[in-house]
């Protein structure tokens, strides 16, 4: 018990004297207040990348949340929900869009190829995110910051229908080195948003 007194009488001595001793680490978690983040109102004014996401047919409330957040995230145009894909209000997708949900424009299309055809009305390059011959690696994919581009996800154990594929002016595939045929359509949609806003932005 002495020894162990007398070890934090020294540690407390050396705090004291030596303030730095407790200021090492580089980083320190910014409080939300400093993030200075917009609000829903100056985020419907803010200028969007022109990228539109489209889901077909994703049935999971959490995966479409957690693209309406990725969405908001990079300021994207919007997201368009096709076919059983659920739609906001949903106490589900809130909890994982966390408000998301308001922020970003989104549409919805009872059928996918009538969302494929509205963009291609207005002007978008469509691209599938899917596993298909003749795909472009992400990382290959050359974008036209001319150009404006919508990207659709499929559904969890289907992916992008065939139809749908068919439609679209190409096809973009995520190189995978493991054992899984595929990724959770959140985990892709947010992979290929943050690239291709990447190179949006450059």
């Amino acid at each position: 018990m002495a020894e162990s007194a007398v070890f934090f009488l020294l540690l407390h001595i050396l705090i004291d004297s030596y303030p730095p001793f407790m200021n090492t680490c580089k980083y320190r978690k910014l409080k939300i207040q400093e993030m200075n983040r917009l609000s829903v109102d100056q985020f419907h004014q803010e200028e969007k990348i022109p990228l539109v996401v489209v889901l077909d047919h994703v049935r999971s409330l959490y995966n479409i949340g957690s693209v309406f957040r990725t969405a908001d995230a990079f300021c994207i145009q919007g997201v368009f929900l096709c076919g059983i894909t659920a739609t906001p209000p949903n106490a589900e997708i809130h909890k994982t869009a966390l408000g998301a949900e308001d922020s970003v424009y989104w549409k919805h299309f009872t059928e996918t190829m009538d969302a494929v055809d509205w963009l291609h009305q207005q002007g978008y390059t469509v691209l599938a995110i899917e596993q298909c011959e003749g795909s472009t690696m992400l990382q290959d994919f050359n974008i036209d910051k001319g150009k404006k581009y919508a990207v659709i996800f499929g559904n969890e154990v289907k992916g992008v229908q065939q139809q749908v594929v068919e439609q679209c002016d190409g096809c973009i595939e995520i190189p995978q080195y493991g054992t899984k045929h595929s990724m959770n359509v959140s985990v892709t949609a947010g992979i290929v948003m943050y690239s291709l806003q990447n190179m949006l932005r450059a």
